[in-house]
């Protein structure tokens, strides 16, 4: 089985025989690009730079894609130019804040070096997902209340969603984010009045697959640990003071 340089390497071969000059840069970013690894996920997380996105430069990458995907099982890369990447940044603050800390020049120039990411649209975007996180596993419950392995899945697989965007409200407070889920966990609650304990059955979950408490009871304290970790970033950063742009000289 080939390395992660070693597919690394190749796909960037791929992608240079495909699109020639038209390729910029190649970007690792995510879990692979701190150094962490995780036996048997798909954590290769690739970005590129090309000079121009139409409809034949696409269908150049399309095979490289394919063979990226289906062959070798990762997320399929994403895809910028770069005035594009330079004006993505107000709309995907997370995303960038996230690509900037940690990611690795795999091919070409380090194109994140010059991006700056507005922080004042990181915290409306952490708000919103936050609020779209809670609308979601409501609906969840409300469709699979009485389906417990559904549930058990639900916790599971929002925890990963959840732990970022817990990590982003401490940033959005101005605090620094630890790096252990559970310390994440124990900062949000000093901060928010959350219940640090709700966050746990996620992580319990996707550790062991098992759940050692109540599910039902379970599922409530998360939707109330989110909610009152909403409650408190709209409290302490109210929506009122964060602009686009400074108001007009009137």
């Amino acid at each position: 089985m080939a390395s992660r340089d070693e597919k690394l390497a190749e796909l960037v071969k791929r992608l240079q025989a495909a699109a020639g000059a038209n390729l910029e840069s190649v970007i690792l970013y995510g879990s692979s690009a701190r150094g962490e690894t995780h036996e048997g996920f798909s954590d290769l997380n690739v970005f590129c730079t090309m000079r121009a996105l139409g409809v034949e430069e696409l269908g150049r990458l399309s095979p490289v894609v394919i063979w990226w995907t289906e062959k070798q099982k990762e997320p399929p890369p994403l895809f910028f130019t770069m005035q594009e990447l330079r004006e993505s940044a107000d709309v995907f603050a997370i995303e960038f804040y996230d690509m900037k800390k940690s990611h690795r020049v795999v091919c070409g120039a380090d194109v994140l070096a010059g991006i700056s990411v507005p922080m004042n649209l990181h915290r409306v975007q952490v708000e919103h997902e936050l609020r779209t996180l809670l609308l979601k596993l409501r609906m969840h419950f409300l469709r699979q209340a009485s389906d417990e392995k559904a549930l058990r899945g639900i916790l599971a697989k929002s925890h990963a969603s959840a732990l970022t965007l817990l990590r982003h409200t401490l940033i959005a407070l101005g605090d620094e984010p630890p790096d252990a889920p559970r310390d994440v966990f124990s900062q949000v609650a000093a901060l928010t009045g959350a219940d640090s304990l709700a966050f746990e059955p996620g992580l319990e979950l996707r550790e062991t697959g098992k759940l050692s408490g109540d599910l039902a009871a379970a599922f409530a304290a998360y939707l109330s640990a989110i909610e009152k970790v909403i409650a408190a970033l709209d409290r302490h950063l109210p929506k009122k003071e964060w602009k686009r742009a400074a108001a007009a000289v009137s």
